[in-house]
């Protein structure tokens, strides 16, 4: 199960780096539709969720300590969160659909809440690493008594 928790929380971390990818590639799309931010919203709806819930699965499975489960777990949350920013940043709009400086600086904060995010992940990555390091047996024999 240590193996799968590796697999599946690099997984997320480079899902998570498409992720920006993606809402690039909406904001960058001319002219700007409905769809523009289609993979952005399906990764950060759907497939980062499910993953992030696999993931800890294969923490639980693995037995992590509980910090790292909960290094696991975060990430839905700020996803949540995320989401919530997004929906934020739309209801902060001028009247004609146009930007305001309270929607500007929601989206921003959108765009950070994705930063560190991505953290966390990495911080799961590396603990999913270090608990799958073997690690080097001492012999019964060496080890001196005082």
């Amino acid at each position: 199960m240590r193996k799968a928790f590796v697999i599946s929380s690099t997984a997320l971390l480079f899902v998570f780096a498409f992720q920006f990818v993606f809402a690039a590639v909406g904001a960058f799309t001319r002219p700007q539709s409905d769809s523009s931010y289609a993979l952005h919203s399906l990764t950060g709806m759907a497939i980062i969720p499910a993953l992030t819930v696999l993931t800890t699965v294969f923490a639980l499975l693995a037995r992590a300590p509980g910090r790292l489960i909960g290094l696991t777990v975060l990430p839905l949350g700020l996803t949540i969160l995320q989401a919530l920013l997004a929906v934020l940043a739309d209801a902060f709009a001028g009247a004609s659909g146009g930007s305001t400086t309270i929607s500007l600086v929601v989206g921003g904060l959108h765009a950070v809440n994705g930063i560190v995010a991505v953290h966390f992940v990495v911080a799961a990555v590396r603990g999913a690493r270090e608990l799958d390091r073997p690690r080097a047996s001492v012999p019964a024999d060496s080890v001196e008594v005082a």
